[in-house]
């Protein structure tokens, strides 16, 4: 078990045996470059290059360098597979794809909308007020000028208000709303006035 774990500790870094150099105490790719994974350094170093990286991870507090060749690595491997783009091609069409997606939802919460609005049954009709209506019939009933005025008062004469004013000397007439004797230019009033015209 020892001697196992001795020569996976003596057992150089990808990156030093991808170079076919001596990995030495406190290389700087060991910590980021594991024996067992070969091909993450081969494409760090066919994109940007073994010397541009330690020059890189040199200048990045250590803190740092971890972050900074998961990113080299993506964007190595992006480049391997797309020359042109690399990783923008890749994120151009997780953007497209976010935007077909989102026009899909739009699209399926208005069909949603509008089965909810079909599906709704109408309001039902108002129901007419009944005691508005006898309301208003007690008002028709009551006013004189519907109802229709008496045409003769409680002792057989005419009515104090309405008078029957007979036209064209037949049996028909219509009623006014007052007494036409009452007038001072009434038929009445001129013959007791002597001419009328003082009284007008």
């Amino acid at each position: 078990m020892a001697s196992s774990s001795s020569s996976t500790y003596n057992s150089p870094c990808a990156a030093c045996k991808f170079l076919r150099r001596k990995c030495m105490p406190g290389c700087i790719f060991a910590p980021y470059f594991p024996p067992e994974e070969p091909q993450k350094f081969a494409n760090v170093h066919k994109i940007f290059g073994a010397s541009n990286v330690t020059k890189l991870l040199n200048d990045l507090p250590s803190h740092q360098r971890e972050d900074a060749v998961n990113s080299l690595a993506y964007e190595a491997e992006a480049r391997v597979r797309d020359p042109v783009y690399g990783c923008v091609g890749a994120i151009s069409f997780l953007q497209r794809q976010v935007h077909r997606l989102q026009k899909e939802l739009d699209a399926a919460n208005a069909d949603l909308i509008r089965f909810a609005c079909t599906e709704m049954p109408p309001p039902p009709p108002l129901a007419p007020n009944v005691s508005d209506h006898h309301h208003l019939n007690n008002i028709i009933h009551d006013h004189p000028m519907m109802s229709g005025p008496p045409r003769q008062g409680a002792g057989g004469g005419d009515s104090q208000f309405y008078h029957h004013h007979p036209i064209g000397g037949g049996g028909g007439g219509f009623s006014l709303p007052y007494s036409t004797t009452s007038l001072p230019w009434s038929h009445d009033n001129i013959n007791e006035g002597g001419g009328g015209e003082g009284h007008l």
